[in-house]
C-alpha cells in the first residue's frame, strides 16, 4: 500500500526538498529552464520544474516544484499572473493613454509570436486589470494582471497601436503567479546559503526559503478526505463523497468540471481532481482523478 505523505509542517528536509517549492526571483539572464534545471542540481532531487515560462531578460516570481511536486504545475493554468512592464512609446505619450489601456481591459484576441512553441491560432485571453503607474518622456510604466497564456510582449505592441504612436516591450518583471506573488521572493543567493547552512545542522534557512508544495495549492478549492479514502486514493481510486469529511467554501461554489484539492485531516496533499458529484451526498463519486500526489 502506498504510504501518505507527513503532515506538511513535520517533514525532515529531505521530505520537504523531494515534495517542495521554491517562490524564486529569476534573475536577468538565464531561461525559466535554466533556472529550473539550476534549482535541480543545487538542492539534489531528481527533478524540477517551473511554474509558467519566463524569457531569459525578464525577472521575477518563478515558482520552482522540487522532486514530486512537479506533478503539481497544472495548477498554475487555473491562477492569473501579474507584470510591470515599461511601455516604450515610439512617439510622446498621448494625453488619453490611461483610457486607451482601459479599452484592453476584458477579453482580447492574441496570436501566439512566430518564436512561440505553441500553434499559431488566434486565441482569447482575458485581461483583469491594466493601470497605467507612471509616465516619463516615452516611456509609461503599467501593471498588467491577466490569465495565464497572455503574451505580453504581443499586448505592448497592441496598446502602442490603439495609442496611435506604436510601442514595443522594454524592462519586464513579473510580480505574481497566483497563488504566489513577489512579496515573499527567495534569491538564488538565499536559496544557495540555506542550503549550505542545513549541510552544516541549520536548517531554519531553508524551511523559510522552501515550502511544503501544498502552498502552491491554496488557490483552489480543497477537499478534505479521510486517511481510510486517501490510502484508497492512492491507489487509484476516484473520490467518493463518503470518504468526504470537509469541504470549503470555494468547492461549495464550485462548478462541475472545476480543478479541486484533496487533502488528508493533517494538511497533506492526496491529489488534485475535477469535481464531478456533490461531495457533501451519502453516496456516488465527488471527484476523478487527475494527479495521485501521495
Amino acid at each position: 500500500m502506498p504510504s501518505l505523505r507527513t503532515a506538511p509542517g513535520e517533514r525532515s528536509i529531505e521530505e520537504l526538498l523531494s515534495f517542495g517549492v521554491v517562490n524564486l526571483d529569476k534573475p536577468p539572464g538565464p531561461s525559466a529552464h535554466q533556472v529550473s534545471a539550476w534549482a535541480r542540481d543545487l538542492t539534489g532531487v531528481e527533478r524540477a520544474a517551473h511554474a509558467g515560462t519566463l524569457d531569459p531578460k525578464v525577472t521575477g516570481c518563478l515558482p520552482i516544484l522540487l522532486g514530486d511536486a512537479t506533478r503539481l504545475a497544472q495548477v498554475f493554468l487555473e491562477g492569473s499572473k501579474a507584470y510591470v512592464a515599461v511601455l516604450e512609446l515610439h512617439g510622446p505619450a498621448p494625453a488619453d493613454l490611461e483610457a486607451v489601456l482601459s479599452e484592453f481591459v476584458g477579453e482580447i484576441y492574441q496570436k501566439p509570436p512566430r518564436k512561440s512553441a505553441v500553434a499559431r491560432r488566434l486565441r482569447t485571453r482575458e485581461i483583469y486589470d491594466l493601470d497605467l503607474l507612471e509616465v516619463r518622456d516615452r516611456q509609461a510604466l503599467v501593471r498588467i494582471r491577466c490569465e495565464s497564456g497572455t503574451y505580453i510582449r504581443k499586448l505592448c505592441h497592441d496598446l502602442g497601436l490603439a495609442a496611435g504612436t506604436g510601442a514595443h516591450m522594454g524592462d519586464l518583471r513579473r510580480v505574481g503567479t497566483t497563488p504566489f506573488d513577489d512579496t515573499g521572493l527567495v534569491s538564488t543567493a538565499d536559496l544557495t546559503d540555506a542550503l549550505a547552512f542545513a549541510e552544516e545542522g541549520d536548517e531554519r534557512a531553508l524551511r523559510d526559503v522552501v515550502s511544503p508544495a501544498e502552498r502552491a495549492l491554496t488557490h483552489l478549492p480543497r477537499i478534505t478526505v479521510a486517511f481510510s479514502a486517501a490510502e484508497q486514493i492512492a491507489e487509484g481510486a476516484p473520490v467518493y463523497a463518503p470518504g468526504v469529511v470537509d469541504v470549503d467554501a470555494a468547492t461549495e461554489n464550485a462548478s462541475e468540471g472545476a480543478l479541486v484539492a484533496c487533502v488528508a485531516p493533517d494538511g497533506a496533499a492526496v491529489c488534485l481532481g475535477r469535481l464531478v458529484g456533490d461531495p457533501t451526498a451519502e453516496s456516488g463519486e465527488a471527484v476523478t482523478l487527475e494527479r495521485v500526489l501521495v
